[in-house]
């Protein structure tokens, strides 16, 4: 085997590998050797086909293998001999001229192939110590506690029937037929629904129509399916609904009482408050973290500047680029209703693919480095994470995965991702900055058009970098 490099621009590498007629030769009658113990061919007695005989016969297609082989040896082999760590899996490039096949076939020629691909950037590793961040607290109060309930309260609320007229946030439970042109249509009735007037749940008109009415009244409304209505055979159809209003209840915000506890299964007014204290620290501590790990994303990636292999960023952009066409598609919006362009949402997105990629190398070498790996134990107690959100679907979902390694790999990403966050964060300087649950909450992108914050705490690209590395 003879390897040159024919192109080193960048990070992008060629190589040319050629495997001589004598090493092809070679690893065929090695490969026919195997097979004349198991050939069965008429005339000839079991494991006793003569070599050449067997070359007649089979010569092509063993060829055919042969060259595979040795093309997956010896590139292997000509990229272990080299320091770089190609960025994915190179692309082969085999002679496609017929004449030249045949010679290599027929044992008359070498057999050259080319081998393309991308190299891991090198960089050193800054000194953790030097990154300064601010870590935002919002601790839990009193105050916060007694809010947190009366919005329990508001969203428990208890109906009380009434006998006068219906007002906006009563209840009104109703029977109902709709048609259109005079014909009942699917799923148009329904007996007993629940309507809360000016909740906008139902089509427009419908709770309009509903006004001031009363129990045991009688009611025609006239309402319109919306154009975009998920139901094609109803999108944009007028229809009148004849109505039986059968009560009226209007809402009352219950007391903070054992009653009101125990209805949202808890035994205590106080055991009430102490989880309510509880989920509250839970979720700003949470929020915490994810806008303390965000600073310090944005801090690697401008601490870090190293040329980006372009398939990468290219291949993480499509990724981006597939997922915002079709919330577009799925929301029935355009660019121009996003306040920008193709073009200009484009290159944001460009952008964005980079700093992933960025971060992607930088964590995992910074991982790799430092002998942080993710554990079996730890991808299955993510796994029993995910199963946990499929309730009375468990055991299909858990199998699901299982019988999937690929799917997996990916909860690994996520596990080393925040364990290389974790270890940096121990070595930097964090300062604690006590600001309000509103400030703690702020989305940063909130003036932005683009939808980056769905993805920023899970900020690079998870499929490259350290899975070449562990």
């Amino acid at each position: 085997m003879n390897v040159t490099e024919t192109t080193a621009e960048g990070l992008r590498r060629q190589l040319k590998v050629v495997v001589g007629a004598e090493e092809l030769q070679r690893r065929l009658s090695a490969r026919l050797d195997e097979l004349k113990g198991r050939a069965r061919l008429k005339g000839f007695r079991p494991g006793h086909v003569p070599k050449e005989h067997l070359r007649k016969v089979f010569g092509k297609s063993v060829m055919a293998e042969v060259v595979q082989q040795a093309v997956a040896e010896t590139s292997r082999e000509a990229l272990s001999q080299r320091e770089e760590r190609p960025a994915f899996q190179p692309k082969v490039g085999l002679p496609e001229d017929e004449a030249e096949i045949d010679k290599i076939f027929s044992g008359a020629g070498d057999l050259a192939y080319t081998l393309s691909f991308e190299v891991l950037p090198q960089f050193e590793v800054s000194d953790f110590s030097k990154i300064k961040l601010e870590k935002s607290v919002a601790p839990v109060t009193d105050n916060d506690i007694e809010q947190a309930i009366d919005r329990l309260r508001a969203a428990n609320l208890r109906y009380k029937p009434k006998d006068n007229a219906a007002e906006n946030g009563d209840r009104l439970t109703v029977d109902f037929v709709g048609k259109i042109n005079g014909e009942a249509f699917e799923g148009g009735s329904t007996e007993n629904a629940p309507i809360v007037l000016g909740s906008g749940n139902f089509i427009p008109g419908f709770e309009e129509g509903l006004a001031g009415a009363k129990a045991g009244e009688e009611r025609e409304v006239e309402a319109t399916f919306p154009a975009n209505y998920p139901e094609k055979k109803l999108a944009g159809k007028a229809a009148r609904f004849e109505v039986k209003i059968k009560e009226v209840a209007a809402p009352e915000t219950p007391p903070l009482d054992e009653d009101f506890a125990k209805g949202l299964g808890i035994e205590s007014v106080e055991k009430l408050r102490d989880t309510v204290k509880q989920r509250l620290e839970q979720d700003r501590a949470q929020a915490s973290r994810l806008k303390l790990k965000r600073a310090l994303l944005d801090a690697l990636n401008e601490g870090y500047s190293f040329e980006l292999p372009p398939t990468l960023v290219d291949n993480e952009f499509q990724a981006i680029w597939a997922q915002v066409m079709a919330d577009l598609e799925r929301s029935k919006r355009s660019f121009a209703d996003e306040g920008t362009t193709e073009d200009k949402a484009r290159e944001e997105y460009r952008d964005i693919a980079a700093r992933r990629v960025r971060l992607g190398l930088i964590l995992s070498e910074i991982g790799t480095r430092n002998q942080i790996a993710v554990t079996d134990d730890e991808v299955s107690r993510a796994l029993l994470e995910r199963v946990r959100q499929f309730p009375g679907q468990e055991r299909k979902v858990y199998d699901y995965y299982r019988n999937n390694p690929e799917l997996l790999a990916e909860f690994r990403a996520p596990i080393f991702e925040d364990k290389v966050v974790d270890y940096i964060l121990e070595l930097a300087k964090v300062t604690e900055k006590t600001v309000t649950p509103e400030e703690l909450y702020a989305d940063p992108d909130e003036d932005h058009h683009h939808a980056d914050h769905h993805h920023h705490d899970h900020d690079h690209d998870h499929h490259h970098g350290h899975d070449h590395d562990h």
